[in-house]
């Protein structure tokens, strides 16, 4: 998913950000900065995480969606007849 041409320093964004911002908004390819050698944060253009979000979003609507049809419902009347139950609800 990531090369090394997405691999800078912070203090390398935080001298050319310019530079940082028209090479996220042209590629689309989020960067990873780093301190001290190591991964410390991820950057990228807000058109690329709006699309991201956008994903995770549905993706998450199409989780919910499948673990509601795995689980075993009952019949209206079963139900209206124990909410009224415990509700005291008389008809």
């Amino acid at each position: 998913m990531f090369n090394s041409s997405d691999i800078h320093t912070v203090t390398d964004f935080s001298r050319k950000p310019a530079e940082h911002i028209k090479r996220l908004m042209e590629s689309k390819r989020p960067e990873i900065l780093t301190v001290n050698g190591k991964a410390a944060v991820v950057v990228q253009d807000a058109e690329t995480y709006e699309r991201m979000a956008a994903l995770a979003e549905y993706a998450e609507s199409i989780q919910n969606i499948r673990q509601a049809l795995t689980e075993e419902g009952r019949p209206l009347d079963q139900f209206t007849k124990e909410f009224e139950a415990k509700n005291g609800i008389n008809r």
